[in-house]
């Protein structure tokens, strides 16, 4: 009897190990195909999103293929709506900085350069003359600057025309996810083996449970963000006031950069358009008011502890999954390591309560 039982743990050890090299091979395989899976992983996680979007509209009696359709073009309108906002305030904000700069350099060589000269000792004098006609070639188009940009396109040919198809597999890739989603959830459960469905399916809840509060959350945050940005940049005085408070709305989905890259866009838009200090002074009483609201307020009351955790671990994760999987990854680095703490607890909770760790 001792000796079966024996044999039993070491069958079951020797499972658990091969299960683990089967894992850790797959997430070996993932990471090598990152660039070809990075569109299907996009297709999957808006999928997740947009499910119970479907559900919902199925249960008021509109067929599936229709409720898709909806709920597709309604995501691909709100894309094209941040892209119609985002490109014309780039535009703008790009041919302002072109229009002012030279002024800015000469502002430099008069009041900054003669004393970074007396404290480094160096000559810090921008040649005004010259960036003149660095500007007038960008915004004539000289021959040189078109041949730059096209050697440029030939040599990212590959990349650009994976990109491109990318783009558009992803919706394609979305739907068909979509109208077979209930399917594929079968699938993976029949895939489980029986004497782990059990747990293996209280874990994907408890996943699926912290990313739809996590999401609803954080858009509730977003939408209030962007709402204040923009109420107070327009009570500055900003003539882009909407457009800037809208993006880092919407930019608060990556934590810090999000942040800083709207704090950026605030402080350029306040150096084109104020002399003086006032613009400065505005954008660091909007923002840092922004900072506390997001911080003392929404992010406790609205967010709470759901995911718990570390700020050292969330920097991370965002370029640990953007190395991996590019920009997109950056958009899910919170939601991916907050479904992977969920796993992380629950091996360490495992690994507390085993004989390895409690044996003297």
């Amino acid at each position: 009897m001792a000796n079966f039982t024996m044999n039993e743990k070491i069958l079951r050890r020797n499972q658990t190990l091969l299960w683990s090299a089967v894992g850790l091979s797959i997430l070996f395989v993932l990471y090598i195909l990152s660039p070809v899976l990075t569109p299907f992983m996009m297709a999957l996680a808006f999928a997740y999103i947009l499910s119970p979007g479907v559900r919902y509209l199925e249960r008021i009696l509109i067929p599936r293929w229709l409720a898709v359709f909806i709920m597709v073009t309604l995501l691909i309108a709100i894309f094209l709506g941040i892209l119609l906002v985002v490109i014309p305030l780039i535009r703008r904000e790009l041919n302002l900085v072109i229009e002012q700069l030279p002024n800015w350099i000469a502002l430099y060589n008069l009041n900054w350069a003669p004393r970074i000269d007396r404290w480094l000792g160096v000559d810090s004098q921008l040649d005004t003359a010259h960036i003149r006609s660095m500007i007038q070639d960008a915004l004539t188009g000289t021959d040189s600057l078109f041949n730059t940009f096209v050697s440029y396109l030939q040599s990212s040919a590959p990349t650009l025309i994976f990109m491109v198809v990318s783009a558009l597999l992803v919706p394609v890739l979305l739907i068909y996810l979509l109208l077979d989603w209930e399917k594929f959830i079968t699938s993976f459960r029949e895939l489980i083996p029986r004497r782990f469905l059990i747990p293996t399916v209280r874990l994907l809840q408890d996943i699926d449970a912290l990313l739809a509060s996590f999401l609803r959350g954080q858009i509730s945050v977003m939408l209030i963000l962007a709402f204040y940005y923009s109420m107070g940049l327009t009570i500055a005085g900003f003539d882009s006031a909407i457009p800037i408070g809208v993006l880092t709305g919407m930019l608060v989905f990556i934590p810090y950069l999000g942040f800083m890259l709207g704090l950026l866009l605030a402080i350029f838009s306040s150096l084109l358009q104020f002399d003086g200090y006032y613009g400065l002074i505005a954008v660091g009483i909007v923002f840092g008011f922004g900072q506390v609201l997001e911080g003392m307020f929404l992010t406790p009351k609205i967010m709470g502890n759901r995911i718990g955790l570390h700020p050292l671990f969330i920097i991370l994760a965002i370029f640990a999954f953007g190395k991996i999987f590019g920009f997109f990854g950056v958009l899910l680095a919170i939601p991916m390591s907050a479904a992977l703490s969920v796993v992380i607890r629950r091996i360490y909770a495992k690994y507390r309560s085993s004989s390895f760790y409690t044996h003297d």
